[in-house]
């Protein structure tokens, strides 16, 4: 059973920085594509960003120009940097893995790690 087990988030006035990082338990990680979602309290689940197995990346528009997802397979781990936090990027940032393999289309969801933007 893959594991995913994200960290890096808390408490972060406006304009800050963090970084957030997801680890994958799993013996193939460059096999998989990674996702950030993101779940303001109340609402759904918000795509943020995907790097795919050969590190091609997209961004939701209301990230893109200060958001940067990246990857490190030798340390089976995705991280997700964000600049110029806003009060409105508050919420429980997730990590999404997929992979379609053998004709099955796996997918693993980590717990989250909260992120407050608030002076």
């Amino acid at each position: 059973q893959v594991q995913l087990v994200e960290s890096g988030g808390g408490l972060v006035q406006p304009g800050g920085s963090l970084r957030l990082s997801c680890t994958a338990s799993v013996s193939d990680f460059s096999t998989y594509a990674f996702e950030w979602y993101r779940e303001v309290s109340g609402n759904q689940r918000q795509w943020v960003a995907s790097i795919v197995s050969d590190g091609r990346t997209n961004y939701e528009d209301f990230m893109r120009g200060r958001t940067s997802i990246s990857r490190d397979n030798a340390k089976n781990s995705v991280y997700l940097q964000i600049d110029s936090l806003k009060p409105e990027d508050t919420a429980v940032y997730y990590c999404f893995a997929e992979r379609l393999r053998n004709g099955e289309h796996e997918k693993y969801w980590g717990q989250g790690t909260q992120v407050i933007v608030s002076s």
